[in-house]
């Protein structure tokens, strides 16, 4: 349920509102937008009086949110959300752009593709320190250290790190990651998206390969019923008939997440086609889509990397798709 506030309601009369609201057992989220105040009610709405509520003189009108994910929902926040991530942000009038190689193999490695990257104009490096792989015999990752590793990256270049998570009793390894991403395989993993809720990190949230978007919702929502509000959605490719591309890109995903939620949404062209001269038009069609930004995978040498060489982009080719990003955001601003 959501009640739409009046303009020039004032602050102790929300603050009242919201009190007796939580008093009957409810959650109460704020969010004050340009022309709007939405106070957002989860829980058991159903001992609400609806018509009491809209009849108090500093509500406009109340409504009942039919959709099961509730804290994601763009009714409750009708703004899109902004996510500050160290010296940038994921949202609003910021492209981002995540690069770095598939997984972290050695310090000479992530620091020559970091600043390949930065040059370029990456806004954040991404790297895989704990890596979950369909085989059990393939490179699993340095784990620790590999975060290790990024960390020094992040210290010379001052590019925020993102990085994978696989278990909860993980996470004090990632006390300076700056963004957790949370795989396709362990977007359902309900129990490991409850302690990130616990957290104030970013969390980067990939579709899994099977799920609808409304189960990539509903798993956002379990991370932000735990207080964590800080989750940005990845559309990484589903799972179809089709055998040309590793994935399935479903640039749809953009303009309805959009309509559905106000969360930033940014696409990974690189696990969604998973050939790395299909990077660079599907990047180009996501930011024409309205994607938030783009994660694309970058070696500075593919044809030897120990994870998704075939999907890696050299740095000279993801300069290329740098730029021609940037021609296409000027174009549809």
């Amino acid at each position: 349920m959501i009640a739409v506030i009046k303009q020039g309601t004032t602050d102790k009369q929300l603050e009242n509102l919201s009190n007796w609201l939580k008093a009957q057992g409810l959650d109460v989220h704020l969010s004050k937008g340009s022309s709007h105040t939405i106070v957002g009610l989860v829980g058991d709405t159903s001992k609400i009086d609806a018509e009491l509520l809209e009849s108090l003189d500093i509500v406009e009108s109340v409504k009942r949110i039919s959709e099961p994910f509730k804290s994601a929902n763009r009714k409750f926040h009708p703004d899109d959300t902004v996510i500050g991530v160290g010296n940038t942000s994921v949202g609003g009038d910021i492209f981002s752009i995540i690069a770095g190689p598939c997984s972290v193999e050695s310090e000479e490695q992530v620091m020559a593709i970091a600043r390949a990257v930065k040059e370029a104009g990456a806004t954040m490096l991404r790297g895989g320190a704990f890596k979950p792989r369909t085989s059990p015999y393939d490179f699993q990752g340095l784990k620790a250290d590999g975060i290790e590793l990024l960390l020094k990256a992040k210290a010379e270049t001052g590019l925020p790190i993102v990085t994978e998570i696989m278990n909860a009793n993980h996470l004090p390894l990632f006390e300076d990651v700056d963004v957790i991403q949370v795989g396709a395989r362990n977007m359902q993993n309900f129990e490991l998206l409850k302690e990130l809720g616990k957290t104030k990190k970013a969390i980067l949230l990939k579709r899994g390969l099977a799920n609808t978007l409304k189960e990539l919702l509903m798993s956002a929502e379990y991370i932000m019923a735990g207080g964590n509000e800080n989750v940005i959605l990845c559309e990484r490719g589903i799972r179809t008939f089709e055998t040309y591309t590793r994935n399935t890109l479903d640039l749809s995903a953009i303009p309805l997440l959009h309509e559905l939620t106000h969360l930033p949404v940014i696409i990974d062209p690189s696990h969604a086609t998973g050939v790395s001269r299909l990077v660079k038009p599907m990047a180009l069609a996501a930011a024409a889509a309205g994607a938030d930004g783009l994660m694309i995978e970058v070696h500075n040498d593919p044809a030897h990397a120990l994870c998704d060489g075939a999907q890696s982009l050299t740095p000279d080719a993801f300069g290329e798709v740098c730029s021609s990003v940037k021609k296409v955001l000027e174009v549809i601003d």
